[in-house]
């Protein structure tokens, strides 16, 4: 979505697709987590431009495990209560690796038309 110029944007907005690639490489990075440990984390990672509430992750989580890319499991937080915690599996690794490839081209394309200088 593009905004208009004299719109204000504190916080940017979460592109579409960002989100799961931010929760599989949080999870491979950290290992298993909480949903509400992972959102923190990634906002933390964030310097905390991205906020992101319980409705935002808990519906990445769904849609990246019906996919096969994370797994979940019963486990004690670290205030002892019941609590999920995610995984990223194999076919999720291998996601991470191609998404990573494509964000990775995507963002230096964008870089280099970005430093473009007009014409004199």
């Amino acid at each position: 979505m593009i905004l208009p110029v004299d719109m204000p944007q504190d916080k940017p907005e979460i592109l579409p697709g960002t989100l799961d690639l931010m929760v599989l490489k949080t999870l491979a990075v950290l290992g298993p987590l909480h949903g509400y440990g992972l959102a923190r984390r990634i906002e933390q990672i964030s310097t905390n431009l991205i906020e992101l509430n319980q409705g935002t992750i808990y519906a990445s989580l769904l849609r990246l495990q019906q996919r096969g890319w994370i797994s979940s499991t019963w486990g004690a937080s670290e205030n002892n209560r019941k609590a999920k915690f995610y995984s990223i599996t194999r076919s999720g690794q291998k996601s991470l690796a191609a998404e990573t490839v494509s964000w990775e081209r995507t963002s230096g394309m964008m870089a280099r038309v970005l430093a473009l200088a007009p014409e004199k």
